[in-house]
């Protein structure tokens, strides 16, 4: 039996082939779509029947003020488009859940918060990473200590694309490009792990495409951890997904979603591993596979299900993505400038 009434914004590869699929898993429904595309429009008649399909923003937003089957606006427009969408849709006092990054930056981040606190509506991020089984089998690593005292944190998001993708995110130098799309991930992580980022460093390349496609940044957490991360669509030989190091020793995962990496760990490829394991305790030559904590992506869904309907927590706070849209403005002055830049008020 379905439990939320969905309308969606945007029916593309992030509407159609993450959201919706993710809402369907859940016993979702998406009963209002704002598409233009003839194609997407077919897809949303032949994906949810009876669904109706609007122009623009404006028409969804008075058929809700109008009454309408909806309980949860989901906002998966390009990127450059979020803030303004949520401030149109604000006014309807639906909750909203709103693809990552909020904004393209922290001005227009902020902006959009204090506009749905204004008119009191519930809003959301959708930083589904954070129910990774990666994710969460690292946090049960820290906390069980066996790592001593951590000193970094890696991850890596690396792909081999030599001929890059005809679509915005490669084309769009507002919106599109990896810093804004992976980097949102990758910092958000590496906040919840380790608190809060006092500097950045970053190096920024377009190699391929008009926007960035090759993405370090360098974060100094104020507990002391350094957090390197990495995106990158030219990586011919991408690195280990995950390493951490500790004074206790190391937990590596050298592989991300079946994408392979040429390493090996404890002796066989890593897509040699048993489902319930994600990746290895390593000290030296001594490898320990570590159990593969529980969770997925359908889980951040669960929790807006929760927010919505039974007034549980929300999923993630909004002022999360305005702190994270901190660090990635952060990493644009350090690429221009060659410099560390300080976070301020970190």
């Amino acid at each position: 039996m379905s439990r939320l009434r969905v309308a969606m914004v945007g029916y593309g590869d992030a509407g159609r082939g993450i959201h919706a699929r993710l809402l369907r898993a859940c016993g979702d429904v998406v009963t209002q779509v704002v598409v233009r595309d003839p194609q997407r429009v077919a897809a949303v008649h032949a994906d949810w029947p009876g669904a109706v399909v609007h122009p623009d923003v404006t028409s969804l937003v008075t058929a809700m003020r109008a009454g309408g089957d909806v309980d949860v606006v989901v906002v998966a427009s390009p990127t450059r488009l979020h803030a303004e969408h949520v401030v149109e849709l604000v006014a309807a006092g639906r909750p909203v859940v709103v693809d990552k990054p909020l904004a393209t930056d922290t001005a227009s981040a902020r902006a959009v918060v204090e506009v749905a606190e204004r008119f009191g509506t519930a809003l959301t991020v959708f930083q589904n990473r954070r129910w990774d089984p990666e994710q969460l089998t690292l946090r049960a690593v820290l906390a069980s200590g066996e790592l001593g005292r951590v000193h970094r944190f890696e991850r890596r998001w690396e792909r081999w694309r030599p001929v890059p993708k005809d679509r915005w995110k490669e084309n769009d130098p507002v919106g599109g490009g990896l810093l804004l799309d992976l980097g949102a991930h990758l910092v958000d992580s590496a906040v919840q792990l380790f608190g809060p980022v006092e500097s950045v460093y970053a190096e920024l390349r377009a190699v391929t495409t008009a926007t960035e496609d090759d993405v370090f940044l360098a974060l100094r957490h104020r507990g002391g951890v350094t957090s390197h991360l990495q995106a990158s669509g030219i990586a011919g030989a991408p690195g280990p997904r995950t390493r951490v190091l500790g004074t206790g020793g190391a937990f590596v995962v050298t592989e991300f979603e079946g994408e392979a990496a040429p390493f090996l760990v404890g002796g066989e490829p890593s897509g040699a591993l048993a489902a319930p394991q994600e990746g290895w305790l390593v000290r030296g030559t001594a490898t320990t596979p570590v159990a593969r904590a529980v969770g997925g992506h359908e889980d951040f869904y669960r929790a807006v299900e929760s927010w919505v309907l039974d007034a549980g927590p929300v999923p993630v706070d909004p002022r999360d993505a305005v702190r994270t849209a901190a660090v990635l403005d952060a990493a644009r002055v350090s690429a221009a400038g060659n410099v560390v830049v300080e976070i301020a008020g970190a």
